[in-house]
């Protein structure tokens, strides 16, 4: 076989064209670059869109609205304090967008009118807070983002 530029170029674009299909291959098998959705039930949470609008709206019309802050025991979710705690129920969604595996939730049982959630479950990062209560037959939606 003779090399000449023809053949020099055919084989760089058979090289080319291998080198870019391997790494399409890579990342359409390995599973460090699984990327999923926000949710799994995007359409579910979809169809409940307005009954969030209506929560978030319930919160807005409290006088006081909760609040969060980070201290040294960790992350502390205040709660309106004209409410009665043993009347509140509800989760907390700690949402982490760049790794679905730290997103966990916690059942609201209030010391006071605080929640407190301790340093070793949050890494820090950015958060998406998801505060889903109900008040004496009212429910309310707080959400925030943060960074912690």
């Amino acid at each position: 076989m003779k090399w000449n530029w023809g053949t020099g170029i055919v084989l760089a674009f058979v090289g080319f064209m291998s080198f870019i299909l391997y790494f399409i291959v890579n990342v359409m098998v390995d599973k460090t670059y699984d990327y999923d959705l926000v949710t799994e039930d995007y359409y579910k949470e979809e169809l409940m869109y307005q009954e969030s609008i209506n929560k978030l709206q319930n919160a807005e019309n409290l006088a006081e609205n909760i609040r969060f802050e980070h201290k040294a025991e960790g992350l502390v979710i205040y709660f309106p304090e004209n409410l009665k705690t043993e009347v509140i129920t509800g989760q907390v969604l700690l949402y982490r967008p760049s790794n679905k595996g730290l997103d966990f939730k916690v059942p609201l049982v209030l010391s006071g009118h605080r929640l407190v959630i301790p340093d070793a479950k949050i890494v820090a990062g950015r958060w998406d807070l998801t505060v889903d209560w109900n008040y004496d037959g009212t429910e309310y939606l707080f959400k925030q983002s943060l960074i912690y």
